[in-house]
């Protein structure tokens, strides 16, 4: 099968390889059963009708394996799908894709769990980055941030909606010391230098950046200490005669921009190259964010090898 889902070939015809295992009155593979390929792929598991039919489990002769569910000759229910470079998803599947719930496990350590279509994280989902211990929470279109969403680090989070997998519009830093910080982000055109200094088409790539509107002050009636703490905070920037957080997380490059975005800073995750970083969060944090989500590495060569068995 390749990337795009195309269905696996009838096994039916000459070039079958060989079969050992239960059969019906037509002489069709039918029941337990396991397939040597001819390319050198296996089957081992239940047909119907001389199609992968219920439990079974397909090798790739370069080491891909899926194990689980198939349906009329197509991966079908839940099943996992190890790939060849160590990548692994475990979930639901529809007409040979990701499609509903499902967990990927990247080679950097990243991981990913929510819902999925056409291979794509597409609807709620948790991308949590190994490296830094930061998550993004929220919603997915067609392999993309998209729609609100929470971006949580160590001491703070960022809460806002995303359009085109970037932070857009109005939002939100809320900090553990009890203090939040509004403003919006504005996303601009940021091109790229080609070879030798040429400029790359205008558009090409775009940047968030964060501009700050004021502090608000997130307090119970028993946070006398906390308060107090904010009080000296206020007065500090006073003093400073700047805003309170325009440097209230290291790493602030851009006109007391706060926390710097995901993918501006690597740590994105990739595509689903799968396995590595996504530039989704893969421009999935590397390239996995295009213009959509790149099939994990592994997956379409392992696919393209299945033949008709």
């Amino acid at each position: 099968m390749s990337e795009d889902g195309s269905e696996y070939e009838d096994e039916q015809g000459a070039n079958l390889g060989t079969y050992e295992g239960e059969r019906n009155d037509k002489e069709e593979r039918h029941g337990r059963g396991k397939a040597t390929l001819s390319n050198g792929d296996t089957y081992e598991g239940m047909y119907e009708n001389n199609k992968r039919h219920g439990q079974g489990t397909y090798r790739f002769k370069n080491g891909a394996r899926y194990i689980g569910e198939w349906n009329k000759g197509k991966k079908h229910g839940q099943g996992m799908f190890i790939y060849p470079d160590g990548s692994k998803y475990e979930g639901s599947w529809a007409d040979d894709q990701r499609c509903g719930f499902g967990k990927y496990f990247y080679v950097n350590g990243d991981t990913f769990d929510g819902e999925w279509q056409n291979h794509l994280r597409h609807g709620q989902g948790c991308y949590v980055f190994a490296k830094t211990g930061s998550k993004y929470v929220g919603t997915w279109k067609e392999g993309k941030r998209e729609g609100q969403g929470e971006l949580i680090h160590l001491n703070h989070k960022y809460v806002g909606p995303y359009v085109e997998d970037k932070p857009k519009g109005k939002g939100k830093y809320v900090f553990d010391l009890g203090c939040q910080q509004h403003g919006e982000y504005i996303v601009v055109e940021a091109p790229e230098q080609g070879q030798g200094g040429v400029e790359e088409e205008e558009g090409a790539a775009t940047k968030s950046i964060w501009k700050a509107v004021g502090i608000t002050q997130v307090l119970t009636a028993d946070d006398d200490d906390l308060e107090d703490e904010i009080q000296q905070l206020e007065e500090k920037k006073d003093d400073a005669g700047s805003p309170l957080a325009e440097a209230p997380v290291e790493g602030e490059t851009e006109e007391g921009a706060a926390p710097p975005v995901d993918g501006e800073n690597g740590e994105q995750p990739t595509a689903e190259g799968e396995g590595q970083p996504s530039a989704e969060v893969e421009e999935e944090a590397g390239a996995a964010a295009t213009t959509g989500e790149a099939e994990p590495e592994g997956e379409k060569e392992a696919e393209e090898e299945t033949t008709a068995e």
